[in-house]
């Protein structure tokens, strides 16, 4: 059932005084986009009129045949908390689609609606909480980012050792306002690193939030002089920043993961969505893990990188089993960053958990001991595999697995892999400041 209406949202505009609405859309490398109209051009967007020059955004339209149309959906409807009380700006998501009005194949947020549309053919619904990082820190006298700040902070320190509490408090105020459910926010691992926790919802909405969260956290830490990085791995030497996601699936109302018999509480359908996940996971890290950077990550500084393996008898597992059973089964997915874009992920999540369930596809024997203590032998016995430690070996692995291909279709894993090798090749011919520390006086 619909939150709102056309009449609704035309009827709060005028009574909350509201004067822009920003039109909002994701590219396909999770970057939002929007486009602005004054509350006199309300109606016109709310009836699909909004048209946009899609061979403006990398990866969209040709320049031949650029016009795009933006459709709000009237739930995403919100005012935006920290602006202006007088003349207020609020904000709608819009799918994307072509002048013939069908739905444009490059829309992430279309490749999710039907990935939910499959599920729920299964009369199924994806759930998924959220749990994402990111680091404050200071900007220069410009105004621009910087990678510094004065916070020693550790994992769940306060303040006065927290520097970045009163931020963190304005930006799960403000998340509220707007209609989160933030189950908890605290200093991270890292200096300067914070999490903050938002309550499970179905997929679309959670990725809806996913944008609107990093968005707000942004704002809010733009008002403290702070930068938002939401970067995988900013700093040498201290924790990168991860996007768990914690997701079940429900049947009826009931969790179908959940069986009190099964082995670790979990029902067959939980072990086949795992082992879905695990038989797709090294084309799916491509999306999940996007960036370059996103592999210095994964990768500790302990040179252990992480292994698709499960459950979590260590800290360093692919998947873990959190403890809690009954309508809160599920199932915890640890490789992705913050730098993801949510729709895809999703849809890639859920794609092979489903493939997982229809093909009753069992993942390999839980593994609870150091990888890295294994022999060659004892992990190809033990079937472990390795996640892709570049971005430019997740792009081939994306490639080469089919059945992601068509979930993402042509168009996005065509523009998708391009530039993600593109990326990588850039990124290999550069002259990085270690290498002259290293090399140029020793050479």
């Amino acid at each position: 059932m619909s939150k709102y209406t056309k009449q609704d949202i035309i009827r709060i505009v005028g009574e909350e005084d509201v004067e822009f609405i920003r039109l909002q859309f994701t590219d396909m490398f999770g970057t939002l986009k929007n486009v602005a109209v004054t509350k006199s051009q309300l109606e016109k967007a709310l009836n699909n009129q909004c048209v946009f020059d899609g061979s403006s955004i990398e990866g969209f339209a040709r320049m031949e045949d650029p016009d795009l149309y933006l459709y709000p959906d009237p739930d995403t409807f919100v005012i935006f908390p920290w602006r202006p009380q007088q003349g207020k700006v609020a904000r709608i998501i819009c799918d994307v689609r072509r002048p013939d009005r069908t739905p444009f194949e490059g829309d992430p947020r279309y490749i999710l609606k039907q990935t939910v549309a499959e599920a729920a053919k299964l009369g199924c619904q994806f759930n998924v909480g959220i749990e994402c990082e990111f680091f404050l820190f200071h900007t220069d006298e410009n105004g621009r980012p910087t990678t510094v700040s004065h916070d020693q902070g550790g994992y769940f320190d306060l303040g006065p050792v927290d520097l970045g509490e009163n931020a963190r408090r304005d930006m799960v105020l403000t998340l509220e306002d707007m209609g989160f459910e933030i189950e908890s926010s605290h200093h991270a691992a890292a200096p300067a690193q914070h999490r903050i926790n938002f309550h499970y919802d179905e997929a679309l909405t959670a990725a809806d939030n996913i944008m609107t969260f990093k968005l707000a956290v942004k704002t809010i830490a733009k008002r403290f002089g702070l930068f938002a990085s939401f970067m995988p791995k900013p700093k040498y030497g201290i924790n990168g920043s991860g996007m768990h996601l914690n997701i079940s699936l429900t049947r009826d109302g009931r969790n179908i993961f959940e069986d009190e018999s099964g082995r670790l509480g979990l029902s067959g359908e939980a072990y086949y969505f795992i082992g879905g996940v695990m038989k797709h996971m090294r084309g799916m890290t491509a999306v999940t893990n996007p960036l370059v950077n996103s592999y210095k990550r994964l990768a500790t500084e302990a040179e252990e990188p992480l292994h698709i393996t499960w459950p979590a008898g260590c800290g360093r597992s692919f998947i873990r089993v959190p403890k809690a059973r009954g309508e809160d089964t599920g199932i915890e997915l640890c490789a992705p960053d913050p730098a993801t874009n949510p729709y895809l992920a999703l849809a890639v999540c859920l794609s092979a958990g489903l493939d997982g369930i229809q093909n009753k596809i069992l993942p390999p024997k839980p593994f609870g001991g150091s990888v890295m203590e294994l022999s060659s032998q004892e992990r190809e016995t033990l079937a472990v595999e390795q996640l892709p430690s570049t971005l430019g070996e997740a792009a081939k692995a994306l490639k080469e697995d089919e059945f992601l291909g068509r979930i993402l279709g042509g168009h996005i894993l065509e523009q998708y892999t391009r530039t993600k090798c593109g990326e990588w090749q850039e990124y290999l011919r550069q002259v990085t400041d270690w290498e002259i520390d290293n090399y140029l006086y020793r050479i």
